[in-house]
């Protein structure tokens, strides 16, 4: 059983914990806290509330949580996200680590609901646990995640996330186990790609497989040896191929110009239309970008494995979704942990009493998050 008194007295700010010293000696008082984040965010305040109900509970008190939104919803800056109300004495200390599991997943929320909008067709493994600092934050991104994602499923019928890479936040997508079937790793202890699929297939031939293919910089060669290799599997669209490229190199057989080419051909309107930097580095840049996805589907549907499926991984935050989806990249899959919040202050939240006993009372410039009634 977790000891919550242990875990607070280590972990909050010791200015709480002298406020809470002085409040017991001098008389405690009903107070109430608004929470709010100053950007746009998606609600997700499951992880949070429970441990402060948890909290409560050891310290046999009570408290009344108030919640403005719906888990899912949207919530603007500065929106009040929940009003808590108990003795000060009692929540006193909480502020801390109650707002460190707030603030994280209503971000990624806010995140994979754009990446599952914008390629509603595909299907996404969260991949974001080898990013994560320590499990407590794995459950957070997971679990915004999947919040972000079934938004999109129920509001757009997009696919979104089918499942994560561990079995620990698989629950988060309705499955036990975490999904995925090889890393780098494999590849070099097989010695080549195809030897890497056969010990797989040899090892879970009940199972769908998915090969990676830039561990030799041969993408498209090792593929096409692997669907020839393992027809059966591939005829039957059991086989998959990931392409997780890094920036450094291009994909087998392509170059700035090779890749201008190739969506010349087959998205024209990809390459006419102004981009940023990074955007023409997604689209006909090293790593796994549109061209890169564009040149393996090509070559695969010409050899006749239109069934394999492509996974595309590295990098795949919002932006890269979005011009992905812009120029119709031919993809199955995403495997992305980039739903995470790439500047951590944006993930701050803050949470300001607003009222003493039965007097409205909010530092100046706060007087906003009072309820509407109330002002």
């Amino acid at each position: 059983m977790i000891n919550y008194e242990t875990d607070i007295e280590s972990r909050t700010d010791h200015y709480f914990k002298l406020t809470k010293e002085i409040v017991s000696k001098n008389g405690d008082i009903e107070v109430t806290y608004a929470i709010f984040m100053r950007r746009p965010v998606i609600y997700c305040p499951r992880l949070a509330i429970d441990w402060l109900r948890k909290v409560i509970k050891s310290r046999k008190g009570s408290v009344e949580i108030k919640e403005c939104f719906n888990e899912g919803a949207w919530v603007g800056a500065g929106e009040a996200l929940m009003y808590i109300t108990a003795k000060l004495g009692i929540l006193a200390d909480f502020e801390t680590i109650f707002l460190q599991k707030i603030g994280a997943p209503c971000v990624a929320a806010y995140n994979t609901f754009g990446m599952t909008s914008d390629l509603p067709q595909v299907e996404f493994i969260a991949m974001d646990a080898r990013h994560c600092a320590g499990s407590e934050m794995q459950d957070l991104m997971a679990y915004g995640a999947s919040v972000g994602s079934k938004k999109a499923q129920t509001e757009l019928d997009a696919v979104g996330f089918i499942g994560s890479a561990n079995d620990s936040t698989a629950h988060f997508f309705g499955r036990k186990k975490g999904i995925g079937t090889m890393p780098h790793a494999l590849v070099g202890y097989a010695g080549s790609t195809l030897e890497a699929a056969k010990l797989f297939s040899n090892t879970f031939p009940d199972d769908p497989l998915t090969v990676l293919i830039d561990y030799f910089g041969k993408e498209i060669s090792d593929s096409i040896e692997v669907c020839e290799a393992l027809s059966a599997i591939a005829r039957a669209g059991k086989l998959s191929f990931r392409m997780d490229t890094h920036g450094g190199r291009f994909v087998e057989g392509l170059d700035t110009a090779r890749s201008y080419e190739v969506l010349d051909k087959n998205v024209p309107e990809a390459i006419k239309t102004f981009r940023t930097e990074e955007e023409l580095k997604w689209l006909v840049g090293t790593g796994v970008s549109a061209a890169a996805i564009w040149h393996l589907r090509l070559t695969l549907n010409k050899h006749g494995w239109n069934k394999v499926k492509i996974v595309a991984s590295s990098g795949f935050g919002p932006q890269k979704c979005k011009l992905m989806s812009s120029v119709n990249a031919p993809i199955d899959v995403v495997g992305t942990g980039s739903f995470m919040p790439e500047r951590w202050s944006e993930t701050y939240a803050t949470a300001d009493i607003i009222s003493y006993g039965n007097v409205n009372r909010v530092k100046v410039g706060r007087e906003f998050l009072l309820p509407v009634n109330n002002k």
